[in-house]
């Protein structure tokens, strides 16, 4: 992991202001006494926070990826661990999915979450971008900007400033009031993300930027950059008036990782405890504010997965437990215990661990409706004949004769989070050749599959007309299949284990968990927030499978998580 770690360092760009409060004994003359006000002492080479030298120690966390019922339950943890600041991203795409359509209710509500934070007694640390990387689809960049074919992301391209301008003029506002110097917690935020690693390199994209913020966010706020130590990296990704930090490694850096990512086909990441423990030591010791990534990694429900793209595509996990301290479903670990000892700075409490509810429970009246998935959205009678996958099988053959149709169904298994190819297009991008022969002439549409479900289909569809018959599900290919789970009076975390399915996704009364695929792994489990359960009406299951589902047709609720593929065996 260290070595993954030194060459993927400038992935997940978190703060780590090194050189801080290593000899500072200066308090500010010039600020009136009681005043509200953060700022940074170049002599003494320390934070002022109201005029007094001040030392952070914070975690991140991901509103985005943690249900809000759970958010105070969260912070308070955090708070509890001897933390005194929250470190959080802002995913533009996750408030604006439709362009010029803003989204900040429910799981959305930033402000909320600040709040919570600020009445917890955390500081924070805010990210909003418009970039993030974060291993969140497509940087936190809405894909909605591709329909521009020649954009530039990350650019002074007129059509990217003209939409980050709106972003930014919607979202800063919302902001302020939330500035330490202002009344609330917010005290530096973060202009861009590791800017120095793309390959842009454009000045004027992010003097654009820095006279956005600070028209919006006011003087006195301190903004900084993150980025890795190279030469290019600090020259491009820097600029005046711009507080710079860095991220190298493992050692004494800006990005403290307490654990890592996960793609599908990896083993999955583990970071020793007494590494972590040791290394945030050291930095404490020497004065150093530390931000912790993550301290709860949390799930990327949905399609909110990101990728990387280096040699080849390879698309990050649902969870994103993180090896952090908390683990997905919230509950402290052994790293979060021994982070206490090391920080012991607040009365030691005890933690709970979050309530899991224990169910070894099959579904069995699973059942599938519609046959194929694809006679569902093309009505045609089709014959499922294989699958391509990006980077990895280009080729396939098909049987078939003239005036046969030809449907394909594609996946969006993650846009690419980080590097040169962000600008990550889904759909057919190039020829599909069958013989020698170009096939053109396509109709494309996109299926709005989290709309249907999360409007009761198809089991409003079958309460209303019942299958006469049941139909032997086919082996192979995309079918939809449903079920239900009878409510016991508990709504607590549960774990669901797909045993023997290939791949797809899975919802839970019209939620989207993310992504199965427990034969390439690690994951073999999807997180469920008890919340979403009922305790008093069937908790609607539906599972839609693309290559080829078991005979049982049964899904397993646990009492934990699996995140690696050796762990079933336990």
């Amino acid at each position: 992991v260290g070595e993954v770690v030194l060459q993927a360092a400038d992935m997940a760009a978190v703060l780590l202001f090194v050189a801080v409060n290593l000899a500072c004994l200066f308090i500010s003359a010039d600020l009136a006494r009681g005043q509200r006000s953060f700022s940074i002492d170049y002599k003494n080479n320390c934070f002022l926070k109201d005029g007094k030298p001040f030392q952070y120690i914070s975690g991140s966390v991901h509103y985005s990826r943690i249900p809000q019922y759970y958010w105070k339950d969260r912070l308070m943890k955090m708070y509890m661990t001897g933390l005194n600041a929250v470190q959080v991203y802002v995913p533009w795409n996750f408030h604006e999915t439709v362009q010029g359509v803003y989204n900040f209710t429910g799981d959305r509500d930033l402000e909320r979450f600040l709040d919570l934070a600020n009445q917890t007694g955390l500081l924070v640390i805010l990210r909003p971008g418009p970039y993030i990387c974060a291993e969140w689809e497509m940087g936190g960049l809405p894909a909605w900007l591709l329909q521009k074919p020649n954009i530039i992301l990350r650019s002074a391209d007129t059509d990217y400033l003209m939409a980050v301008s709106n972003w930014l003029a919607v979202l800063l506002p919302k902001i302020k009031p939330w500035l330490y110097i202002n009344g609330g917690n917010i005290i530096s935020v973060q202009v861009e993300n590791e800017y120095g690693s793309y390959y842009a390199c454009d000045y004027n994209y992010m003097r654009h930027l820095r006279a956005l913020f600070r028209y919006f966010l006011g003087e006195d706020l301190v903004l900084f950059t993150t980025d890795g130590n190279t030469d290019k990296e600090m020259t491009c990704g820097t600029l005046e008036g711009l507080y710079a930090t860095i991220d190298f490694g493992t050692g004494v850096n800006s990005e403290f990782y307490t654990g890592w990512l996960d793609h599908w086909g990896d083993q999955h990441a583990v970071v020793d405890v007494q590494k972590v423990s040791r290394v945030l030591g050291e930095m404490l010791t020497m004065g150093a504010n530390v931000n912790m990534y993550m301290f709860e990694g949390g799930t990327n429900f949905g399609y909110w997965n990101g990728a990387d793209h280096d040699t080849r595509f390879r698309s990050v996990v649902t969870s994103y437990d993180y090896d952090a301290p908390l683990s997905e479903a919230g509950d402290p670990t052994e790293k979060l215990l021994a982070i206490r000892d090391v920080i012991k700075q607040v009365v030691v409490m005890k933690l709970q661990p979050s309530r899991v509810v224990v169910l070894i429970t099959f579904i069995h009246d699973v059942y599938q409706r519609y046959g194929s998935f694809i006679n569902y959205v093309s009505l045609y009678e089709q014959v499922f004949q294989g699958l391509l996958e990006r980077d990895t099988k280009l080729v396939m053959n098909v049987t078939g004769q003239q005036g046969d149709t030809v449907d394909v169904l594609v996946e969006n298994m993650g846009r690419v989070n980080f590097g040169s190819k962000i600008n990550d297009y889904k759909g057919l991008l190039s020829n599909l050749i069958l013989g020698k022969d170009v096939l053109t002439d396509w109709k494309i549409y996109p299926l709005d599959i989290d709309g249907a479900i999360a409007g009761g289909w198809p089991h409003t569809e079958i309460q209303k007309s019942p299958p006469a018959t049941q139909k032997e599900p086919s082996s192979t290919g995309p079918t939809f299949y449903m079920g239900t789970l009878q409510p016991n009076g508990l709504t607590w975390d549960t774990f669901l284990k797909l045993n023997e399915w290939t791949k797809g996704q899975v919802w839970i009364n019209g939620v989207n968990l993310g992504r199965y695929w427990p034969a390439r792994g690690p994951q073999q489990t999807l997180y469920i927030p008890g919340p979403l359960l009922s305790t008093t009406l069937p908790n609607n299951i539906t599972v839609l499978e693309l290559e080829g589902a078991p005979a049982h047709l049964r899904v397993l609720f646990m009492d934990r998580p699996q995140l690696s593929i050796t762990a079933q065996h336990h």
